[in-house]
This record gives structure tokens, sequence and C-alpha cells, in this order.
């Protein structure tokens, strides 16, 4: 019996539209037949942390790909995502992530909050790590239809004044992106 490919969704999330996000990103890898690790970082805000374990540098090794999601703070990700990032070295120089699928989502609460740069800000370290990034298609509908967030880029949220509540296309982009993420998951792990 074949193992089911374990992809980490590794986020931070302080009002709960990330988490939102990290949650449709896991239904879709279940849907792909994978399974989602949902994690996160060590913080200081533990209310913000309590409902996920923190990451393990074993289940960094051990993934078959990897989700990473981060509210917008100022264009970049959350400053506790990219510490944990630098102290990755040790999986940088095996290899450990080489080949393997990744994704990025983010959320933040205004239109021109700075989702795009954060998004891409948040490739940079995969791309070190020697990743396979995954954004979502054009010909995803939900792409067209949104009046909030998604973008190639990764899945993403815009609160405006709706709160921290997903839309439609934003939860049906997310669920896509995990499904993309988890199809490739399983599939590289077959080969």
């Amino acid at each position: 019996m074949t193992k089911a490919a374990k992809v980490i969704v590794l986020y931070y999330s302080r009002s709960g539209a990330t988490q939102q996000l990290a949650d449709a990103i896991a239904n879709g890898i279940v849907q792909a037949g994978a399974e989602p690790l949902l994690r996160t970082v060590a913080c200081d805000d533990q209310a913000a942390c309590a409902r996920d374990l923190v990451v393990e540098a074993e289940e960094l090794r051990d993934c078959a790909g990897l989700a990473l999601g981060s509210p917008t703070r100022f264009g970049h990700m959350y400053s506790g995502l990219q510490k944990f990032w630098e102290t990755t070295s040790a999986e940088w120089l095996r290899g450990a992530l080489v080949d393997k699928p990744a994704a990025v989502f983010t959320s933040s609460s205004s239109m021109h909050g700075g989702q795009e740069s954060t998004l891409l800000s948040m490739l940079v370290p995969l791309l070190h790590h020697g990743m396979m990034v995954l954004g979502i298609p054009y010909t995803e509908p939900g792409l067209q239809q949104t009046t909030a967030g998604g973008t190639p880029y990764g899945a993403s949220h815009v609160e405006h004044a709706a709160g921290s509540k997903l839309s439609k296309q934003e939860l049906t982009l997310a669920t896509q992106l995990g499904l993309r993420l988890g199809q490739a998951a399983v599939k590289l792990q077959q080969e």
C-alpha cells in the first residue's frame, strides 16, 4: 500500500482569513488524494498560533509538497515565517525540498494592500530551496469572476468591509490551488 503524499500547509494567521485560505487549500489537497499537514510557526501571539502544530524540520524534509501562507505585512510575509525560513539552511544544503511542488497564499485588509508583492516575495525562499512553483492558471473561471482576492501567483483574500469571511470565488480559487498542488505531489511521489 502506497503512503499518502503529505503536503504541508504552512501559514500564520492573525484575524482568521489566512487560516480560512489554509483550510480551503487543505480541502483541495484531500480531494487530490493527498494528506494535508496544517502547520504554523512559533509566534509571539499564542492565540493566533493555538490551533495547529508548529512545523518541524523532519516534516519539511519528508513532505511531498508545501503551501506557504501569510497575511500581507507591507508587501511581505509575516516576520515569523521569514525567521523560520532563515533556520532551514540544513534542509537547503541537503536539497530536502528540491523538485517538490509549492504554492503560496495571502490575505490583506485592503485591495491595494500589497498582496501580489507578498505572494512573489514568499516564492523567493521556495525557489532557493529548488521547489517547483505552482500558481492558479487563467483558465480557472474564478480568476475572471472575482471582485476580491485571487491572482495567478496564488490564492488570496481581500477583506474590504466584508470582514474575514472568504468570498465564493476566493474559497473556490484556494480549493483549486490545493487540488492542483495535491495532484502534483501525488504524481511526483509515484515517479
